[in-house]
């Protein structure tokens, strides 16, 4: 902001001017004893027009106001002088501009509802599909998409019945809305099985970076020192040309095992698979001390240990992008492992190594792994509060469903169908049916693992930040209290990593648990306490909602029947 045709000018308020324009003194002057006085009347700001410009009538009577006040009291502290600040309304520059309430567009949305979506629980699809049977575990994953899409949706739109702004930089999550129509214990249960899921999330991940580093190393190893023994193909699995193992065979595969090996004797072709890969345990001191159920969870705290307790994590945000790499990679890999198994399954001869039922009564192992799978409803509002558009969030959401829909239903089917050995040896880690040495398989572990090194962290701060905001009511209470809660959860990781390294089970009851209360449950409370206050309550409304919450409970009872 300047003055037309000033000679010199350091500033507007309160510094000292010289100007051409003597008569037309811009703001202000100072007397012979160098005390500042405003001129707040004659003066305007375009001094080339040598016209005085036309003011309102309440503007004209507030300035002199102030100067008929300035005149009661002029000395230069007095609280009655106009101060340097208060400029004119001609002074004022208004900028258009165009409101924005968000940046973040459809495609960002979609993007992110997916990447956060998907992750540890497409290694288990083709094992849960394998529990469910091949056509009811098809239209179990449309059922389950469809069910979690509608209480995603139900949650998402919960601001809006509440009339709750969650645009922009609002800091509004579901456990706000629970709790203005559940009370307090509606706010705290969403918290607490938002917790539960992060531990679970945990839980997986340690067993999964466990493995994933035993595999890791144990090929390198085995690289560098020449010794294949611990990871070449057994001769009972050594099967024309496929690269794949049974680690623990079943009953049911038991006889194909034996038809395909120079053993007659089953107890002897158990023995021999019960080995496989671990040939030279008992000859190397090397493979004494890694253990993948005993020693390596304990090994992988000297990695995690001194990263998890940083006061922010956010350094590991930065490494977002591996997660959906990691997925592509996986996609990619089972599709050119299919390309060379072919396809292998049988609907008709139940007695065929190949056999594939229609239907089993374990399916709910796959409904259970669903549940964590599907589970995006903590962290919805927060994903779609930036949405440029905002009426498009539910078509985005539905969108972003059928994207990770069709990706478990992928690597689920595709595996499934192609998996060259019998389809009860298909693993709950699918990275588990690979051979050591296989050096794609080893490429998907390592960038697996690393991913995980820079998430796992993250996950502890959202659990830190949680507890201890409901707790302290701030978020790093202290190093003391940051390093019991790791040591709490790091411990817990570490039991289930060697006396329950099935990942496949952990998330199915994970999954029906949080599932029950956080995917079916509550949002069908919360939008039926909603409609209750608006008395629009329609009897066919709550039946279906009930009905979606006796679903999720049988869910999760049925998890401990099979």
């Amino acid at each position: 902001m300047s003055i037309n045709n000033a000679d010199e000018s350091t500033g507007l308020l309160g510094e000292h001017v010289v100007s051409s324009y003597s008569d037309l003194s811009p703001i202000v002057r100072e007397d012979d004893e160098g005390i500042t006085i405003r001129r707040p009347v004659h003066y305007h700001s375009d001094v080339t027009t040598g016209q005085q410009p036309e003011r309102h009538g309440h503007i004209r009577a507030t300035i002199n106001r102030l100067n008929y006040y300035s005149r009661l009291d002029p000395r230069r502290n007095s609280t009655l002088i106009m101060p340097n600040h208060v400029v004119p309304s001609e002074y004022f520059l208004v900028i258009p501009f165009r409101q924005d309430g968000g940046k973040q567009s459809s495609l960002v949305t979609i993007f992110s509802i997916w990447n956060t979506m998907v992750g540890t629980s497409i290694l288990s699809m083709p094992w849960a599909l394998e529990q469910a049977g091949f056509a009811c575990g098809i239209s179990l994953m449309c059922l389950m998409a469809a069910i979690t899409l509608y209480t995603a949706y139900r949650v998402m739109k919960s601001p809006e019945l509440a009339g709750v702004h969650c645009h922009g930089d609002s800091g509004v999550e579901f456990s706000d809305i629970a709790k203005i129509y559940l009370g307090k214990w509606g706010e705290y249960t969403s918290v607490i099985f938002s917790l539960i899921t992060l531990l679970g999330a945990a839980i997986v991940y340690w067993v999964l970076m466990s493995n994933f580093l035993y595999h890791s190393v144990t090929f390198i190893y085995n690289q560098v020192t020449d010794g294949h023994n611990a990871s070449k193909p057994h001769p009972l699995s050594n099967i024309s040309h496929h690269d794949v193992c049974c680690p623990n065979p079943r009953k049911s595969s038991l006889e194909y095992f034996v038809d395909h090996s120079n053993h007659q004797d089953p107890t002897l072709a158990v023995i021999e698979l019960s080995l496989l890969g671990n040939q030279s345990a008992s000859a190397s001191l090397f493979h004494r001390i890694w253990v993948q159920n005993e020693t390596v969870p304990f090994f992988l705290v000297l990695i995690l240990g001194p990263i998890i307790n940083l006061k922010s994590p956010t350094f590991f945000t930065k490494f977002n992008s591996l997660g959906t790499i990691s997925v592509l990679y996986i996609m990619v890999l089972v599709a050119y492992k299919a390309s060379q198994w072919r396809i292998h399954i049988n609907f008709q001869n139940s007695k065929s190594p190949f056999y594939v039922p229609e239907f089993k009564w374990t399916f709910p192992a796959l409904t259970g792994v669903l549940s964590l799978a599907m589970f995006i409803h903590n962290c919805v509002l927060s994903i779609v509060k930036n949405q440029r558009y905002p009426e498009n969030n539910g078509r985005d959401l539905s969108i972003a469903y059928l994207c990770v829909s069709v990706t478990y239903i992928f690597v689920g089917i595709v595996f499934y169908i192609s998996f060259p050995l019998p389809k009860s040896c298909i693993e709950d880690n699918l990275l588990n049916n690979f051979y050591n040495s296989d050096i794609l398989a080893f490429t998907g572990r390592l960038f697996l693992f690393f991913q995980m090194v820079t998430v796992f962290p993250l996950i502890l701060y959202i659990c830190r930040v949680q507890v201890f905001s409901a707790v302290f009511n701030v978020i790093y209470p202290g190093l003391f209290w940051v390093l019991l809660l790791n040591t709490v959860v790091i411990s817990l990781s570490i039991v289930f990593a060697v006396f329950l390294p099935q990942i496949g089970t952990i998330i199915r009851y994970s999954g029906a648990l949080c599932g029950f209360i956080y995917i079916f449950t509550l949002p069908s409370l919360v939008y039926l306490m909603s409609l209750y206050s608006n008395r629009s309550v329609q009897w066919p409304v709550v039946l279906i909602h009930v009905f979606v919450m006796v679903l999720g409970l049988a869910n999760f009872i049925s998890q401990f029947f099979i």
